[in-house]
């Protein structure tokens, strides 16, 4: 199977529509479309020149040093027009290592600084949902420290943060609140 060809449906600030022609297995042309956030250029030059993409986000999976307590985030989230809970997570700026933007987005959404990214436990490239999105992130294993605090939010965010014991941890994946399947995860590893 390969792409053909690759129009834009749509195209915004932080994502893009795009409309991708390929040939399937037995030799059908078919349509599909994809979410990314790269540009044409750049995405035409990863399909059909084999260049190499960038990461496009970080997942931080933090645990707080001295609680010893996971790092969640409530967030709403448009798509849902809803609260959801996450774990703190964010776009690479241009020009920025994606320890630095963990650095970022942690104190950012969280209040938080980074202590020590273990680098073991650490996925410097996975990829979000490949059904839809090129979307792909570092999943980063992470220690902070500091007061949790809403003051370097953005203000498009709405988060309440918080750090979340085995116990409270566990209760909030056995309810039925909504949550991130990445999240759901990060706390399933948490707890054991």
């Amino acid at each position: 199977m390969a792409i053909t060809n690759i129009t834009t449906l749509a195209d915004t600030k932080f994502l893009k529509l795009y409309n991708a022609e390929y040939i399937n297995k037995n030799g059908k042309p078919k349509n599909w479309s994809i979410a990314s956030r790269k540009n044409l250029d750049k995405l035409k030059n990863n399909y059909f020149n084999g260049k190499e993409d960038n990461i496009d986000a970080v997942i931080i999976i933090a645990t707080h040093s001295t609680e010893d307590k996971l790092v969640i985030i409530k967030q709403f989230r448009v798509p849902l027009n809803d609260y959801v809970y996450e774990i703190p997570a964010g776009l690479i700026d241009f020009g920025e290592d994606f320890e630095t933007t963990v650095k970022r987005e942690l104190k950012e959404e969280t209040g938080l600084d980074l202590l020590k990214i273990d680098f073991e436990k650490t996925k410097s490239k996975a990829y979000i949902s490949a059904g839809m999105t090129d979307e792909s992130a570092a999943l980063v294993y992470c220690t902070c420290l500091g007061e949790i605090s809403k003051a370097y939010l953005e203000p498009d965010e709405d988060i309440e943060i918080m750090l979340l014991s085995k116990q409270e941890a566990k209760s909030l994946i056995n309810s039925n609140e909504k949550i991130d399947i990445k999240a759901f995860l990060a706390i399933q590893n948490f707890i054991g």
